[in-house]
C-alpha cells in the first residue's frame, strides 16, 4: 500500500526502512536502488512511503490501513493531509482514485450538535480536505459554540489518525427569513436571538462573501414542522406552511442568495426522506410534502443553478438515524427496527455512510451528476413490501449472517 503526507517544513531527506526519501518544497521523490521517480505534486513538502505509514505529527509505521482509497485533512489550516492509495507495482506507481476535495470550501447550513447529518457531512468534506463553514440556528448558537470550545465534540471530531476536524467559522442563522424585512418584531425581541446579528439568509451570504470571498460546496441540512406528529388531516394551514418554508423553501433561499459566491464546477447538496414518495404513517404536518417539494425544486434548481451558474444541485434520501432530531417525531427506533428487517442491507445506517456520499456529490468524480435523488438508506427505497409481515413467512426469505 502506499501513503502519502504533505505538510509545512524545510526541505530534509528522511530515511525509513532503508529506503531514501527527499522532500522538498514542490515534488517529492524516492530513490530506490539506481531509480529515481516524481510520484506527485502536492502543496507544501511531501513524504512518500511504500509500505510504512508516515504521519506528519510523529512518523509511525503502520501495516494496518486498509487498501481503499482515502484523505484525511484534520485542520483547516492544511497542516498536513493524509492519504493512502492502491499498492503500488515495482517499476509502476499507481495512481488511486480518491475524492479530493482540498483548496475547496464548504458552507452546511443546519449543524447544531455532533450527532445528525450536517456534522457527519461537515466531517466528511473535511476529511476530503475542503475548508468547512457552519450555519447553526441562532437559538442553538451559544450552546454549540460553546460545546465546541470545552471540548465536548472532540470526540466525534477525531479522524482515524487522531487529528481533529476544524470549523474555520459558525455563523448564527435562521433559515426560514431571508432578509431582516421578514423578521416579525416578536422574534426580534425573542431572548433567544439577544445578542445575534445578520442571522437571516442574505445577511449570511453577504458576511460570508466578506470574509472568505467565494465558496464550493453548499449544504443544507436542515429542516421543521411543528406540527410533524398530526396527521396530514389534522395539520392547519400555518403548520403546513411553517413545515414547507423550513424544509423546502429554505433551500431555494439558500440556493439563491449563495449562489453568486459558488464558484463554477461547484454543487450543492440537500437532504430528504423516502416519505416524500411514499406513505410513512406519524411523518405527518405537512412534512412529507415538504420532502416532496425539495425533490421537484431539486430538479428544477438544477437547470436553473447549471445553466446559469454552472453549480450541481443534488438531493441524498437518507434512511432513518437515532438523531436528536430524528427523535422529536416520536417513532423513530421503530422505523429504524422496520429498516433493519426489510432493508436488503440489514445494518443500522450511519451518518457517516451519508457524510460518505456527500463528499463523493460534491466532488469532481460526480460532475456529470445533478438533478438526483441519491438513495443512502440501504436499500430499503427498492422494497415494495415489508418482507416481516406474517404473510410472508412461509417464504424462504434470506437473512444476513449477523441478523439471523
Amino acid at each position: 500500500m502506499g501513503l502519502t503526507a504533505a505538510f509545512p517544513m524545510q526541505r530534509q531527506t528522511i530515511s525509513i526502512s532503508s529506503k531514501l526519501f527527499i522532500v522538498s518544497a514542490h515534488r517529492y521523490f524516492i530513490l530506490r536502488s539506481t531509480q529515481l521517480r516524481s510520484l506527485e505534486y502536492l502543496e507544501g513538502a511531501s513524504c512518500f512511503s511504500e509500505e510504512y505509514g508516515c504521519i506528519c505529527n510523529s512518523l509511525y509505521s503502520d501495516r494496518s490501513s486498509p487498501n481503499n482509497s482515502y484523505i484525511r485533512t484534520p485542520s483547516k489550516s492544511n497542516q498536513h493531509v493524509i492519504r493512502a492509495t492502491s499498492g503500488v507495482v515495482d517499476n509502476q506507481p499507481f495512481q488511486g482514485l480518491s475524492v479530493d476535495l482540498r483548496g475547496k470550501r464548504a458552507f452546511i447550513a443546519g449543524v447544531a450538535d455532533d450527532n445528525g447529518y450536517g456534522w457527519a457531512i461537515a466531517k466528511s468534506l473535511a476529511a476530503a480536505g475542503a475548508e468547512i463553514l457552519v450555519g447553526t440556528w441562532v437559538p442553538a448558537l451559544n450552546i454549540f459554540e460553546s460545546s465546541l470550545r470545552r471540548g465536548k465534540f472532540d470526540e466525534s471530531r477525531k479522524f482515524s489518525d487522531g487529528s481533529l476536524m476544524e470549523i474555520t467559522k459558525v455563523y448564527p442563522l435562521d433559515a426560514v427569513y431571508d432578509s431582516p424585512e421578514d423578521v416579525p418584531e416578536d422574534v426580534k425581541t425573542n431572548k433567544r436571538y439577544a445578542g445575534a446579528s445578520n442571522w437571516t439568509v442574505k445577511e449570511v451570504a453577504e458576511s460570508v462573501k466578506k470574509d472568505f470571498g467565494s465558496i464550493d460546496i453548499l449544504v443544507h441540512s436542515l429542516a421543521n414542522g411543528p406540527e410533524v406528529t398530526k396527521p396530514l388531516l389534522e395539520t392547519s394551514r400555518n403548520g403546513y406552511l411553517a413545515a414547507i418554508s423550513a424544509s423546502s423553501y429554505s433551500f431555494v433561499s439558500l440556493l439563491k442568495h449563495f449562489l453568486p459566491l459558488i464558484n463554477p464546477g461547484g454543487a450543492s447538496i440537500s437532504l430528504t426522506y423516502i416519505a416524500s414518495e411514499k406513505i410513512i404513517p406519524g411523518y405527518g404536518g405537512g412534512m412529507s410534502s415538504a420532502k416532496a417539494a425539495l425533490e421537484s425544486d431539486t430538479r428544477v434548481l438544477a437547470f436553473e443553478a447549471g445553466r446559469n451558474h454552472n453549480v450541481r444541485v443534488n438531493t441524498i434520501s437518507a434512511g432513518p438515524l437515532r438523531s436528536r432530531a430524528a427523535k422529536a417525531i416520536g417513532f423513530i427506533d421503530m422505523m429504524i427496527d422496520y429498516s433493519l428487517e426489510n432493508a436488503p442491507m440489514q445494518k443500522e445506517l450511519t451518518a457517516e455512510e451519508v457524510g460518505n456520499a456527500a463528499a463523493f456529490l460534491a466532488s469532481p468524480l460526480a460532475s456529470a451528476i445533478t438533478g438526483a435523488v441519491i438513495y443512502v438508506d440501504n436499500g430499503l427505497n427498492a422494497m415494495g413490501v415489508g418482507v416481516d409481515s406474517p404473510v410472508f413467512s412461509d417464504l424462504a426469505i434470506p437473512k444476513a449472517a449477523h441478523v439471523a
